[in-house]
C-alpha cells in the first residue's frame, strides 16, 4: 500500500481511478480526464497535490546556503512572500530537482520540491547545510491543494481565513502570503499553463477546504489533467524532460540560472559555464504532430542534424493535437519525423508553450497546410 494524503477518503468517495505515483496512492481522474482538463481552461479545478514535499530552511545562513546550493539566486527575492522556480544540480550541472523556493520571512525560506525525488533531495540539501548553521525541516505533517484556471482565485477568497483573505486577493503572479510557519500559506503559482493559487495548510483543514471548493462547483482534477495541462504550457516533468544527466541549457530551462553576480559559486556552476562557451549539443522544442497518432516518451525524432527523442508527449485536448517535448540536436528547426509504430510521421518544431492562459499560442495549420489558428488566437 502507497502513502496517502489527508483526503484520500474523498478521492474514494468521488470515485476517483487511483494509481501509484512515486511511491504515493494518488486519483488519476474521476471519470473523465479531458473534461478536467477543459475545467481548468475554462472556469476551474482542484487538485490535491499533497504528495508534493515542503522543506523549510531557516536560520541567519539560509539565504547564503540557497545561494550556492541553486542555480538560481535567491537573492533576487528582495521581499517576503517573492517566489522563485529554479533547478537544483549536482557537480556536473545535472538537475537533480527543480522546484519553487519562497522568501517567506527573516531567516526561513519554504521550498516545495517533488514527491519522486523526495529523499535524495532531503539528503542532498542537509550534506551541504552543515558549514551554514541552517536547519533543513520537512513538513510532512502539511497538505497542499492547487486552485488552477480562469476563476479560480475568486472561487478560492472566499473560503481563505479572514485574516488571509485581503493579502491573497492582492497577490501578483509568483507571490505569497502566510499567517505564520505553521499557519495557512498561499501563493499565485501553480503547473497547468493557468491563473491560481496553490494553499499549504494543515493536514487537519484541507479537508474543508477541498470540501469547500468543490461546493463552489471547482472541479476536482486527477494527475492525468494536470499531465496534459502542464505539457501544453510547455512545463518540465523531472524524470522526463530532465534529470541528473540533464543539464538546464539543454532542458530549456537556461532562462533559470542566475549568471550574475559572476562570483556567486553555485553547485554545479562551473560544469554549466563550459557548456555555455562550447554550446550545447542537444537542446529542447515543442514538437506538433502533422500526422494522426500520438506523440510519446522515448520515440525517436529524426532530423537533418541527426536523431532526437520525445521526452514528454500526448493528445493535448485545448489544441485538438498531439504535441510534445524532444530533445534534439541544437540548431533543429522546421519540420522532422518522429517514428511512431514503426512510420516516420511528420512533425513541426515550435517554440513552447503551445497554450498559456486558456489561448493557443502556436500557429496551428489544417490538413491543406493553411494556418488554422495565429499565435494568441482562440480555440
Amino acid at each position: 500500500m502507497g502513502r496517502r494524503t489527508p483526503l484520500h477518503d474523498r478521492h474514494r468517495a468521488a470515485g476517483a481511478r487511483m494509481v501509484d505515483f512515486a511511491g504515493w496512492e494518488m486519483p488519476l481522474h474521476y471519470g473523465s480526464q479531458i473534461e478536467e482538463h477543459h475545467a481548468v481552461r475554462r472556469a476551474a479545478g482542484v487538485f490535491d497535490v499533497s504528495h508534493m514535499t515542503v522543506v523549510d530552511v531557516t536560520g541567519e545562513g539560509a539565504e547564503a546556503f540557497l545561494r550556492r546550493l541553486l542555480a538560481n539566486d535567491v537573492a533576487r527575492l528582495a521581499a517576503e512572500g517573492q517566489a522563485l522556480y529554479t533547478c537544483m544540480l549536482n557537480e556536473r550541472g545535472g538537475v537533480l530537482d527543480d522546484l519553487i523556493v519562497y522568501r517567506a520571512g527573516p531567516g526561513w525560506f519554504r521550498l516545495v520540491v517533488n514527491a519522486a525525488t523526495r529523499e535524495k533531495d532531503l539528503a542532498w540539501m542537509r550534506r551541504h547545510a552543515g558549514p551554514h548553521g541552517v536547519a533543513v525541516a520537512e513538513r510532512a505533517e502539511l497538505a497542499m491543494l492547487a486552485v488552477q484556471g480562469p476563476e479560480a482565485r475568486e472561487r478560492t477568497l472566499p473560503l481563505l481565513p479572514p485574516a488571509l483573505r485581503q493579502a491573497a486577493a492582492a497577490l501578483a503572479p509568483f507571490r505569497a502570503a502566510h499567517l505564520g510557519p505553521d499557519g495557512w500559506f498561499v501563493a499565485r503559482t501553480g503547473y497547468t499553463g493557468e491563473d491560481g493559487f496553490e494553499a499549504i495548510l494543515s493536514a487537519d483543514e484541507a479537508g474543508a477546504l477541498w470540501d469547500g471548493l468543490l461546493a463552489a462547483g471547482v472541479r476536482p482534477c486527477g494527475l492525468g489533467a494536470r499531465d496534459t495541462l502542464r505539457l501544453e504550457a510547455g512545463l518540465n516533468l523531472y524524470g522526463q524532460d530532465m534529470d541528473e544527466d540533464t543539464t538546464p541549457l539543454e532542458c530549456g530551462l537556461g532562462w533559470t540560472v542566475a549568471w550574475e553576480p559572476a562570483g556567486r559559486d553555485f553547485i554545479g556552476r562551473a560544469a554549466l559555464e563550459r557548456q555555455r562557451a562550447a554550446g550545447p549539443a542537444r537542446v529542447q522544442v515543442g514538437l506538433v504532430l502533422e500526422a494522426r497518432g500520438v506523440l510519446r516518451p522515448g520515440q525517436t525524432v529524426r532530423t537533418p542534424r541527426g536523431e532526437g527523442r520525445v521526452t514528454s508527449g500526448g493528445f493535448g485536448p485545448t489544441i485538438g493535437r498531439s504535441v510534445a517535448l524532444a530533445r534534439v540536436p541544437a540548431g533543429t528547426e522546421g519540420r522532422v519525423e518522429v517514428e511512431i509504430r514503426g512510420r516516420a510521421l511528420p512533425a513541426r518544431v515550435v517554440r513552447p508553450p503551445f497554450v498559456r492562459h486558456g489561448r493557443i499560442r502556436i500557429e496551428l495549420e489544417d490538413e491543406s497546410g493553411r494556418a488554422a489558428a495565429a499565435e494568441g488566437g482562440e480555440r
